[in-house]
């Protein structure tokens, strides 16, 4: 979960940088390296999201698929189900 907390949150804070970035200033050094932190952070999202503990939620990983806000809505299923089933 922490891994997943972390990614979602690089891969948030990036897109946001290269978007800012794309409609204001254009500066190259911003785009040459948020770009390859977002892609990580993208990808690190998707491999945390299949190693959580989600046996049964067949929507988690799924969502983190959603490029930006893909972690977080994974973190939010998974602690919509943990309250569910009372795992908080």
């Amino acid at each position: 979960m922490r891994l997943l907390r972390i990614a979602s949150a690089a891969e948030l804070l990036s897109l946001a940088a290269l978007l800012t970035n794309l409609f204001t200033v254009h500066a190259k050094v911003i785009t040459t390296f948020g770009g390859p932190l977002h892609g990580i952070s993208y990808v690190a999202v998707i491999a945390a999201a299949s190693l959580a503990p989600s046996t049964g939620l067949r929507g988690t990983m799924w969502r983190a698929f959603v490029p930006g806000i893909g972690g977080l809505l994974a973190l939010r299923n998974l602690r919509a189900e943990g309250i569910r089933h009372g795992n908080v």
